[in-house]
């Protein structure tokens, strides 16, 4: 049986039956120690972790960790449920994007560290038709192809940024860019569904806050747990 990787957030899986029946696996290889959760096809990573007193933040995330345990456990391919602000007004929250390129201007985590490999990045065109064909299935109207922008974090962006970035990009995150690349050096399929939780700084009036968009998160969360159970019967 193909085993899927998936990586997100708690906030999304916490009333899902894939985090309530899962078992714990800790997985340790030479990157460091994480949770891996199994249940059914799928074994997951919670991209924070699982403990809310101990959240981790974007920029302390240890991908290559997260992505050598999946590989490790034998996943075939990684689908990345990834929270998502708005770069366009016509993006609004509640919306779901399947991006198909990303821009990160800072530097991304690398397995390699002793040899001269180079890759030239991108997201799994495979596992990408497959969630927009998961969003038909169970009549989830998706955007199809957008750009993602990474931004390092903890912080948000200043109404600057979200101008600059929204001229070259539609969604903007702190996670996927990281994922993919390390998921492409390890030879693991990878795309990503993005929830849009919230309008980008300065994107509209109202003053944007971490309680917006975590809210936005727990509003999307029913929608993106559909789109992988369709997934996952493919």
């Amino acid at each position: 049986m193909n085993l899927t990787g998936v990586i997100s957030t708690s906030l999304v899986m916490e009333r899902s039956d894939f985090l309530k029946k899962a078992k714990p696996k800790m997985m340790e290889n030479n990157f460091g120690r994480t949770a891996v959760y199994l249940t059914g096809k799928i074994a997951l990573i919670l991209r924070h972790g699982g403990d809310p007193e101990h959240h981790i933040l974007p920029h302390m995330i240890n991908h290559k960790t997260n992505l050598q345990a999946l590989k490790d456990i034998g996943v075939t391919e990684v689908v990345g449920i990834n929270s998502t602000g708005s770069l366009k007004k016509e993006l609004s929250p509640g919306m779901i994007v399947i991006p198909d390129d990303f821009i990160t201007l800072t530097a991304t985590p690398s397995v390699y560290e002793k040899s001269t490999m180079h890759i030239t990045p991108s997201l799994d065109e495979q596992v990408r038709q497959k969630l927009i064909r998961a969003a038909h299935d169970c009549g989830l109207n998706t955007v199809e192809k957008a750009t993602y922008w990474q931004t390092k974090g903890p912080r948000l962006e200043t109404k600057a940024e979200i101008r600059m970035m929204s001229g070259f990009a539609d969604i903007v995150g702190m996670t996927m860019a990281n994922e993919a690349v390390i998921a492409m050096e390890l030879e693991l399929p990878y795309a990503s569904a993005c929830s849009v939780d919230n309008y980008g700084h300065g994107l509209v009036e109202k003053p944007l806050s971490m309680e917006e968009i975590l809210e936005g998160t727990r509003r999307n969360a029913d929608l993106m747990i559909k789109l992988l159970e369709s997934y996952l019967k493919i």
